[in-house]
C-alpha cells in the first residue's frame, strides 16, 4: 500500500498505524458517514430521510433514519401523511423496520437471483436534501463500483449513483426494477480532498446488499417479495415509475 493510501485509511477510518496492520475488526454502524441532514430544535422535524413499501403496512428504512425519534410520518407519492411507528432495528445492518397504514403503497420486488455483478446498471430513488432540492423524489442511474464496501465491509456494495443526505433508506434497484440495496452511506469527499491537497473521489457512495435487507425481514416475520432478474431491461423513467408509488418521505421529530 502506497504511503498516501495509507494515510488516507488512517484518517478516514480513525486507525492506529500499528491497528491498521493488524486484521480489522467488524465495521461499527457509525464508521460510514450517514446519510443525514441537520437537525432542527426539538419538536419540530430534525431529520429526513427515505424509505420503501416491503409488505402490507410495512416500510424499511436506515435505522440511522429512526434513531432517537420521539414520532415519525411518512409520505407517499399522493402526498397522503401517515404517522409512522418503529416496529425493530438492526444496528449492526443499518435497517429499520417500521410500522405504515396498511395501505400507503405496494411492496417492492427484491431480488432473487442471479448474483449482483461488478458493472451492472442500477438506480436509485429517494429524496435528498428536502427544503433545499425538489420536494418531490429524485432518480439517478450509476453501476455497481465494487461487491464490498470501504474496508471490505461485506454488508454494503460501492455504487457510483450519486446520492445526498435524504437518500438514507431509499431503494437501490437493477436494471429490472428489482431491489438490491439499500442507500445507506456515502464516501467524505471533502475529507480525502483535504488529505491529497485537492484530489476528490467521484461518486463513491455505499448500499446495504439486498440478501442482508431480506435477512433482516425474514428475521421480523416479514419475508421480503423476491424474483429472479431476467427478461429485458427497463429504462431508468420506467423504474422510476414502478418506484413512484412505494417510495416514501419519512420525518423524524425529535
Amino acid at each position: 500500500m502506497c504511503e498516501a493510501m495509507r494515510k488516507i485509511l488512517l484518517a478516514l477510518l480513525g486507525l492506529s498505524a500499528p491497528a491498521l496492520a493488524q486484521k480489522p475488526p467488524p465495521l461499527a454502524p457509525g464508521e460510514l458517514p450517514a446519510l443525514r441532514e441537520p437537525r432542527a430544535p426539538a419538536g419540530h422535524a430534525s431529520a429526513s430521510g427515505t424509505g420503501f413499501m416491503v409488505g402490507e403496512g410495512r416500510l424499511l428504512t436506515n435505522n440511522h433514519v429512526v434513531e432517537g425519534c420521539a414520532r415519525m410520518s411518512a409520505r407517499n407519492a399522493a402526498g397522503r401523511l401517515v404517522a409512522a411507528r418503529v416496529v425493530a432495528t438492526d444496528v449492526r445492518r443499518d435497517l429499520a423496520l417500521v410500522s405504515v397504514a396498511r395501505d400507503l403503497g405496494p411492496a417492492l420486488i427484491f431480488r432473487d437471483a442471479p448474483a449482483v455483478r461488478r458493472g451492472e446498471s442500477v438506480v436509485t430513488y429517494g429524496f435528498p436534501l428536502s427544503g433545499v432540492l425538489s420536494s418531490g423524489p429524485t432518480l439517478t442511474t450509476g453501476d455497481v463500483s465494487a461487491l464490498a464496501g470501504l474496508r471490505d465491509n461485506p454488508l454494503h456494495l460501492q455504487i457510483s449513483a450519486p446520492v445526498q443526505p435524504g437518500n438514507s433508506g431509499g431503494p437501490l434497484f437493477d436494471a429490472q426494477g428489482h431491489v438490491v440495496g439499500v442507500v445507506v452511506s456515502k464516501l467524505n469527499a471533502a475529507r480525502i480532498a483535504q488529505m491529497t491537497g485537492g484530489d476528490i473521489p467521484q461518486n463513491v457512495n455505499f448500499a446495504i446488499k439486498g440478501p442482508e435487507a431480506m435477512a433482516f425481514l425474514a428475521t421480523q416475520n416479514a419475508p421480503a417479495l423476491r424474483a429472479a432478474s431476467t427478461g429485458a431491461e427497463m429504462r431508468p423513467a420506467e423504474i422510476g415509475d414502478l418506484a413512484n408509488p412505494s417510495v416514501m418521505f419519512m420525518q423524524c421529530y425529535r
